[in-house]
């Protein structure tokens, strides 16, 4: 290390600008591009499109909050209780804040890294009980500043790494918040479509109770044969024994439901009204073209910020081959308690440098370490947009394919209830069998069931499909991260008040680039 010293500071004055000059000189390594998908340059949507091109008979919710297309006041609520106490909601949120932590470390970096305050007082020599005291006692205090200039970029690539990772933990705090809408919405269909099931399933047992006893009423008077009674029996306990299932089931999924909203499990009071009704909608407007979409959704803007986070850890590892530069300064005073002694003032300032040349064959690998990573998440993030075209694509399909079959099977309920009538007033006539009735029976519980769970499909095949569209995490940037209680503990177990304050970025904010003017801040 070279050391200016009194009247030698002149000279390292050169020096010392030529450092803080080289400072501002470009960062290596590579500068991230964001990544085109070349597989789906042509997609315009697969069966996304048709949908999208339907008339619509009345305008749609926004996408950013789809549900409400449900018209359903207690789905909504429920979504917006999900997103807010989802337990994996709330940790996706603080980890937003460790990133916070974690840029604010990086961006540190870039004032002196190396700061030190010492201080001594030493006491020798012997005390007689009489006489002049002979002890001699020494002080001093030093400060010592240790600044690494950013000569290669390395600690400005640290931030850009920094910053992108703070943008991934947001984009996945978005797609906990889309997950967790579609669960919502996922859940209530399912219990209002068991519900419905079971609704049915009492029906038709109590229709076919009443076959079982009229059966039993003509066998007693001999107008009928047992053939008929234990026929009609046999499918009314088979009704029957269907409902401790759909019971269960119904259970299991309230269950999942309150756990999901962090409640207890068991059923939810607010679902009681409304029993009656699967929540039905059709798909609200695409706005955006598809490829726009599809980059818009959490999953994908999180894998691209892991990739931009990456291709910055490559240049921090770029400049690690090349020599650190570092000025370094001291000041210190000392004395002693002779009488008469004087402060002595000692200061120093001069450059340091640091190049590893014997370590070149580690250092050049650990590029390739991290170029071999940047170029897995590279493929990730392909699989990642191409796995997300699919799931769109898919959902129509499915969303499509359901939709289809409801006029069918409400047509299929209508002739298996005509067709019960007509066999039970042929049979009470005369004209026809008793399995005749208990065929036409059979058919009508089937086709009812069919019906109710075609339209649980619908519903949730439509979930699937704004799930796949990336919709339902916008109106969370605009909520607090941790709620009042979380942030009062927070704050008390440390200071976290600065952070806390900090709001989520808009849904279109991207990392800013590193600029001379943003370094200075």
């Amino acid at each position: 290390m070279r050391r200016c010293i009194g009247g030698a500071a002149g000279a390292c004055l050169p020096a010392l600008a030529a450092a803080l000059l080289l400072g501002g000189c470009a960062a290596v390594g590579p500068d991230f591009v964001r990544p085109e998908v070349a597989a789906l340059a042509d997609w315009s949507g697969g069966s996304l499109a048709t949908l999208a091109a339907e008339r619509r008979e009345r305008p749609r919710a926004a996408a950013d909050e789809w549900w409400r297309n449900f018209d359903d006041p207690v789905l909504d609520a429920l979504v917006a209780e999900a997103q807010r106490a989802n337990p994996n909601a709330r940790t996706a949120g603080m980890r937003i804040l460790e990133a916070r932590a974690q840029l604010a470390i990086a961006g540190s970096l870039l004032y002196p890294q190396q700061q030190q305050v010492t201080g001594q007082v030493l006491r020798a020599g012997t005390e007689a009980s009489s006489g002049p005291d002979s002890a001699l006692t020494a002080y001093s205090i030093g400060l010592g500043v240790g600044w690494e200039i950013d000569f290669w970029g390395k600690f400005r690539r640290g931030i850009e790494a920094a910053d992108a990772a703070y943008f991934a933990s947001i984009a996945q705090y978005d797609d906990v918040q889309v997950l967790v809408a579609a669960q919502t919405a996922s859940f209530y269909c399912a219990i209002r479509t068991l519900e419905l099931r079971l609704t049915i399933a009492h029906e038709n047992a109590a229709l076919q109770k009443r076959s079982l006893e009229i059966t039993e009423r003509l066998f007693k008077h001999g107008n009928d044969s047992e053939l008929d009674v234990q026929q009609a029996k046999s499918q009314y306990l088979s009704t029957l024994a269907s409902i401790p299932q759909l019971e269960g089931s119904l259970r299991q999924t309230q269950n999942a439901l309150a756990v999901l909203l962090a409640r207890p499990p068991g059923p939810l009071p607010e679902m009681v009204p409304g029993r009656q009704r699967i929540p039905q909608t059709g798909l609200g407007i695409v706005a955006d073209m598809p490829a726009d979409m599809l980059r818009r959704r959490p999953d994908v803007r999180a894998a691209e910020m892991q990739l931009a986070a990456q291709s910055a850890v490559i240049g921090v590892s770029v400049a690690d081959l090349y020599p650190s530069i570092a000025l370094l300064g001291s000041l210190g005073v000392s004395s002693t308690s002779l009488p008469g002694a004087a402060r002595k003032f000692d200061w120093a300032i001069g450059p340091s440098l640091v190049w590893n040349v014997f370590d070149h064959g580690r250092l050049s690998n650990e590029v390739l370490v991290q170029d071999a990573r940047f170029q897995q998440l590279y493929e990730q993030y392909q699989g990642t947009v191409l796995q997300a075209a699919r799931e769109v694509d898919d959902a129509a399909v499915g969303f499509v394919a359901n939709r289809a079959q409801v006029p069918l099977l409400e047509e299929a309920v209508k002739a298996a209830r005509r067709s019960l009538d007509i066999a039970t007033l042929q049979y009470r006539e005369g004209m026809a069998g008793f399995e005749r009735v208990l065929d036409s029976q059979r058919a009508l519980f089937n086709q009812q069931e069919r019906l109710v769970n075609n339209l649980g499909n619908v519903a949730q095949s439509l979930v699937t499909l704004y799930k796949a569209m990336g919709g339902g995490w916008q109106q969370a940037r605009r909520r607090p991260l941790v709620d009042d209680a979380t942030r009062e503990t927070m704050a008390e177990r440390s200071d976290w008040r600065d952070l806390l304050a900090v709001p989520l970025p808009p849904p279109d904010a991207a990392p800013p680039p590193m600029t001379p003017e943003r370094e200075k801040r």
